[in-house]
């Protein structure tokens, strides 16, 4: 294998060779640094500061000079503009050729600059994992995380590339026109599916579809499942990646992901005769809401209690949870029988106790590897959404009636049934199969947490606050030295003891995601658990016909992040795209409202559709900059940024369900604008505050 330090120098461009990350001199200096380190004069903290420092360089340097070819290329653009529309007045075939071969020119100049990019962006990858290996730290999670989501970010110039695309598509564009259309000037856009055979473009796209494998689908799932990880920059990776290796379990794992399954089937079976089954107990259509709601009500608590638990075991709170959500389906299925309303929200509350999706997501950040971490959060997203899919769909085929005794099973009661089996058979291979993670000693963990703390303070800083300009970073950095800033790195290692602690982290950008997590979880539960009321007021819909479209809407999640995974977050900065879905949300809701004309089955469909695919595009980009400027303090503890989000979200679910039922006491005529209102407000609202914070920002 060709080292490539040698692969940089063969390939370089001569005139452009002191633009390029200079390799060999990091590399050098990353030996260098590890002499120093073995002999005792350079310190951790300064080690990693003085190579920030040198990477930062070396990347403004390759940005700006990527920046200054980017301006040439465009004033070449410009000037062939110029000569290609006066030969649209007097068209002449030579100096159409003459044309043509000017445009291959700059695309010829435009490949160089991409290899010059590509390489560079190897280059940085190369040093980083280097300067990993050599000392053992997770150095290069932290520094991609500060610097690719800073407001100034070059590191972005570098790996997003996304200035190039104007440039890339006025060669392509002109090309195809000159060698389709001479004289006709159609453009690509007229005709999308013919493609332009010619080797520069070709080459170009080659080049540019290289580049884009920095952001992929995978890495997005995994930030949607907001895992959240604790990167301490002086833990050695051996170390750490064995103490990894002897918490991992393949089918305990899968057991966690089967719990995630299970739970999401369990919240969405009753949606669509949660209607029916309250009017058969003499209650309102509209108490369904209640009845959906109870789940959330009481997940706000049991997200806490699972969260402080899973500090001290993962096994028994699955084995809980297995239990209470097995008595919890049990009395749901048994109050039909009963007659009893307060049986069922009962046994929905049981259900919502059983939540241990706060389980879920600690397990997966704290005993899976490393290496596979990315995979098993992508597998976390995928098994809620496949839930949620599954848990209407199969409402719909428990299409029966009949009797065993005094038991009534219908489609009613057959959800309850259903998933007490479900879970009574989870928990026997949950405790066969299921094996408790090795832990260490508290005291251990306290006192090696305690020593890490002394040494990187100033890391932590960062780590903190990403989003901080660079005056304010070294304003922090100049406090550190003074007096007290052993206790002040001490403390900024603590994890939050309280909701209250937790919520004085939170930064003004964090706290307006978390508002917009709340506005789209709000959104979303009004069109899911008014579904069955609303369809059958306005269009008469069967159970079977509200299962389908619930079943179909769950469908869409993972197509949706699919495609905002691996394209749509490759052209766009996440901040844009965030505004685009927050305002296609609201353009769902306005759709939603019934006005003055009759309310058909299209425009609540479409409308849905919209509303709900786009809230799945909010939701996955916001937990993605969620996970990326949270405080690293909420990484760890009962009182951790997955729960902050879980409560946002659970808190949003239970007023939206609150609203449904108190709108039913003005008649189901009014019941759809009346819930949809509040979610117009609140949507505009973050809108508003999206807006605000970013611009602020910039």
């Amino acid at each position: 294998m060709v080292a490539f330090g040698k692969k940089l120098k063969e390939r370089s461009i001569e005139e452009w060779q002191e633009y390029y990350i200079n390799y060999k001199l990091m590399k050098k200096k990353v030996k260098q640094y590890g002499q120093q380190i073995q002999v005792g004069s350079l310190d951790r903290r300064q080690c990693l500061k003085d190579f920030s420092r040198m990477l930062d360089h070396q990347i403004e340097k390759i940005a700006l000079f990527m920046l200054e070819q980017q301006g040439l290329l465009s004033s070449r653009l410009q000037k062939l503009r110029e000569w290609h529309d006066a030969l649209q007045d007097e068209p002449d075939i030579s100096q159409i050729s003459k044309l043509r071969e000017a445009y291959r020119s700059v695309g010829q100049d435009l490949l160089k600059l991409l290899l010059f990019i590509d390489m560079n962006a190897i280059g940085i990858r190369k040093i980083l994992k280097k300067f990993d290996k050599r000392f053992g730290y997770r150095f290069t999670n932290y520094y991609v995380k500060t610097r690719a989501d800073h407001p100034y970010s070059q590191l972005q110039q570098v790996f997003k590339h996304v200035g190039l695309g104007a440039v890339v598509g006025a060669i392509s564009r002109n090309l195809h026109e000159l060698q389709y259309n001479e004289g006709s000037y159609l453009s690509i856009y007229d005709h999308p599916v013919v493609p332009l055979q010619d080797p520069v473009v070709d080459s170009i796209k080659n080049a540019v579809d290289r580049l884009t494998n920095s952001t992929n689908f995978l890495n997005f799932m995994a930030q949607h499942a907001l895992i959240m990880q604790d990167e301490d920059l002086l833990i050695p990776q051996d170390e750490q990646a064995d103490q990894e290796e002897g918490r991992y379990h393949f089918m305990s794992l899968m057991l966690n992901l089967g719990n995630t399954f299970l739970y999401m089937v369990n919240t969405y079976i009753i949606v669509p005769t949660a209607d029916d089954y309250s009017m058969s107990l003499g209650a309102a259509a509209t108490v369904c809401g209640v009845v959906i709601g109870a789940m959330a009500v009481a997940q706000l608590f049991s997200s806490v209690y699972f969260s402080a638990w899973s500090n001290k075991s993962y096994f028994k709170p699955l084995i809980f949870s297995s239990i209470v959500l097995f008595f919890g389906n049990l009395l749901y299925a048994l109050a039909y029988d009963f007659n009893s309303l307060a049986l069922l929200l009962i046994g929905r509350l049981f259900c919502g106790f059983g939540s241990a999706r706060a389980v879920n997501r600690r397990y997966i950040s704290d005993c899976v590897p490393l290496k596979i971490r990315m995979q098993a959060s992508a597998g976390f997203v995928s098994a809620s959404a496949l839930g949620m899919a599954c848990g209407p769909a199969l409402a719909g085929l428990l299409q029966t009636d009949f009797k065993i005794k005094s038991l009534t099973f219908n489609q009613d009661t057959l959800p309850g049934w259903v998933m007490a089996v479900a879970w009574l058979l989870y928990l026997v291979w949950l405790a066969i199969s299921f094996r408790e993670p090795a832990r260490e000693p508290e005291e251990i963990h306290t006192s090696q947490e305690s020593n890490s703390a002394d040494q990187d303070g100033n890391m932590e800083k960062g780590l903190k606050k990403p989003l901080l300009l660079a005056s304010e970073e070294t304003e922090h950095d100049e406090e550190d030295d003074g007096d007290g800033s052993e206790e002040s790195s001490e403390d900024s290692r603590k994890p939050a003891n309280s909701i209250v602690a937790a919520y004085k982290l939170l930064t003004p950008s964090v706290k307006v995601q978390l508002l917009i997590y709340f506005m789209l979880k709000y959104a979303m539960e009004i069109l899911l658990s008014e579904s069955s009321v609303v369809t059958t007021y306005y269009f008469g819909w069967s159970m079977s016909s509200v299962s389908i479209f619930l079943f179909c809407l769950g469908l869409t999640v993972l197509p949706v992040n699919l495609v905002v995974g691996s394209y749509i977050s490759n052209m766009f900065e996440d901040r844009q795209i965030l505004l685009a879905s927050e305002i296609m949300v609201c353009v769902g809701i306005l759709l939603s409202f019934h006005v003055v004309i009759p309310y058909t089955v299209p425009q609540y469909v479409i409308s849905g559709f919209i509303m709900f695919v786009s809230a799945e595009v909010l939701e996955g980009v916001n937990l993605s900059l969620l996970s990326r400027v949270m405080s690293s303090r909420l990484s760890r503890g009962t009182y951790n940024g997955g729960l902050l989000s879980t409560e946002a979200g659970t808190i949003a679910r239970v007023i939206a369900d609150a609203t449904i039922t108190l709108a039913g006491f003005l008649g189901q005529s009014m019941l759809l604008n009346v819930t949809l209102l509040p979610s117009l407000i609140i949507c505009v609202g973050s809108i508003v505050a999206t807006c605000f914070t970013y611009n602020s920002l910039y």
